[in-house]
Protein backbone atom coordinates (compact mmCIF):
# COMPACT_ATOMS: atom_id res chain seq x y z
CA UNK A 1 0.00 0.00 0.00
CA UNK A 2 1.45 3.19 -0.89
CA UNK A 3 1.13 6.46 1.20
CA UNK A 4 -1.80 7.62 -0.95
CA UNK A 5 -3.91 4.31 -0.73
CA UNK A 6 -3.79 5.58 3.39
CA UNK A 7 -6.19 8.87 2.86
CA UNK A 8 -8.65 6.80 0.74
CA UNK A 9 -11.47 5.29 1.74
CA UNK A 10 -12.02 1.40 2.08
CA UNK A 11 -15.00 0.44 0.09
CA UNK A 12 -18.40 0.02 1.73
CA UNK A 13 -17.67 2.04 4.47
CA UNK A 14 -19.80 4.80 3.47
CA UNK A 15 -22.48 2.12 2.59
CA UNK A 16 -22.17 0.75 6.27
CA UNK A 17 -21.62 4.54 7.94
CA UNK A 18 -25.15 5.69 6.02
CA UNK A 19 -27.22 2.64 6.92
CA UNK A 20 -26.68 2.88 10.21
CA UNK A 21 -27.54 6.76 10.30
CA UNK A 22 -30.63 5.65 8.83
CA UNK A 23 -31.67 3.10 11.17
CA UNK A 24 -30.56 5.50 14.03
CA UNK A 25 -33.23 8.15 12.30
CA UNK A 26 -35.97 6.10 11.18
CA UNK A 27 -36.10 3.22 14.11
CA UNK A 28 -38.53 5.81 16.15
CA UNK A 29 -40.97 6.08 13.26
CA UNK A 30 -42.34 2.64 13.68
CA UNK A 31 -43.30 2.40 17.12
CA UNK A 32 -45.95 5.29 17.14
CA UNK A 33 -47.61 4.21 13.75
CA UNK A 34 -48.21 1.11 15.07
CA UNK A 35 -49.69 3.12 18.01
CA UNK A 36 -51.72 4.48 15.78
CA UNK A 37 -52.85 2.15 13.78
CA UNK A 38 -53.33 -0.50 16.92
CA UNK A 39 -51.32 -3.06 14.82
CA UNK A 40 -47.64 -3.97 16.29
CA UNK A 41 -46.54 -5.20 12.95
CA UNK A 42 -45.64 -1.76 11.73
CA UNK A 43 -42.89 -2.14 14.60
CA UNK A 44 -40.14 -3.36 12.06
CA UNK A 45 -41.00 -0.73 9.31
CA UNK A 46 -38.99 2.07 11.11
CA UNK A 47 -35.60 -0.14 10.50
CA UNK A 48 -36.41 -1.31 7.69
CA UNK A 49 -36.95 2.11 5.65
CA UNK A 50 -33.84 3.27 7.36
CA UNK A 51 -32.05 0.62 5.59
CA UNK A 52 -33.60 1.30 2.53
CA UNK A 53 -32.82 5.19 2.59
CA UNK A 54 -29.19 4.98 4.00
CA UNK A 55 -28.29 2.18 1.13
CA UNK A 56 -29.40 4.40 -1.47
CA UNK A 57 -27.94 7.82 -0.20
CA UNK A 58 -24.42 5.55 0.79
CA UNK A 59 -24.17 4.23 -2.85
CA UNK A 60 -24.77 7.63 -4.29
CA UNK A 61 -21.79 8.98 -2.13
CA UNK A 62 -19.69 5.67 -2.79
CA UNK A 63 -20.38 6.11 -6.59
CA UNK A 64 -19.44 9.56 -6.55
CA UNK A 65 -16.19 8.62 -4.73
CA UNK A 66 -15.49 5.58 -6.84
CA UNK A 67 -15.30 8.18 -10.19
CA UNK A 68 -12.82 10.96 -8.43
CA UNK A 69 -10.42 7.73 -7.01
CA UNK A 70 -11.25 8.27 -3.49
CA UNK A 71 -12.08 4.57 -2.38
CA UNK A 72 -9.50 1.44 -2.42
CA UNK A 73 -10.38 -1.76 -2.22
CA UNK A 74 -10.26 -3.87 1.01
CA UNK A 75 -6.99 -5.20 2.13
CA UNK A 76 -6.46 -8.71 2.91
CA UNK A 77 -6.69 -8.12 6.82
CA UNK A 78 -10.00 -5.78 6.58
CA UNK A 79 -11.67 -8.83 4.59
CA UNK A 80 -10.43 -11.38 7.27
CA UNK A 81 -11.92 -9.02 9.68
CA UNK A 82 -14.99 -8.46 8.26
CA UNK A 83 -15.86 -11.80 7.80
CA UNK A 84 -15.05 -12.38 11.23
CA UNK A 85 -17.35 -9.98 12.79
CA UNK A 86 -20.29 -11.02 10.64
CA UNK A 87 -20.19 -15.25 11.84
CA UNK A 88 -20.10 -13.00 14.87
CA UNK A 89 -23.21 -11.90 14.58
CA UNK A 90 -25.19 -14.39 12.81
CA UNK A 91 -23.78 -16.35 15.82
CA UNK A 92 -25.38 -14.43 18.34
CA UNK A 93 -28.21 -13.85 16.24
CA UNK A 94 -29.02 -17.27 16.26
CA UNK A 95 -28.83 -17.60 19.64
CA UNK A 96 -30.66 -14.86 20.54
CA UNK A 97 -33.29 -16.38 18.52
CA UNK A 98 -33.02 -19.95 20.39
CA UNK A 99 -33.69 -18.33 23.86
CA UNK A 100 -35.99 -16.65 22.73
CA UNK A 101 -37.92 -20.14 21.72
CA UNK A 102 -36.74 -21.62 25.01
CA UNK A 103 -38.09 -18.82 27.26
CA UNK A 104 -41.71 -18.59 24.89
CA UNK A 105 -42.04 -22.06 25.39
CA UNK A 106 -41.28 -22.47 29.10
CA UNK A 107 -43.97 -19.75 29.68
CA UNK A 108 -46.54 -21.18 27.72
Amino acid sequence: MTKNDDLKIPEGQIIAKWMGIGIAIFAGLGIPLSIITSNFAFIGIGPALGVAVGLSIGQGIENKYKKEGRLRPLTDAEKKHKKKTTLAGVAILTLGVIVFTFIFFLRA
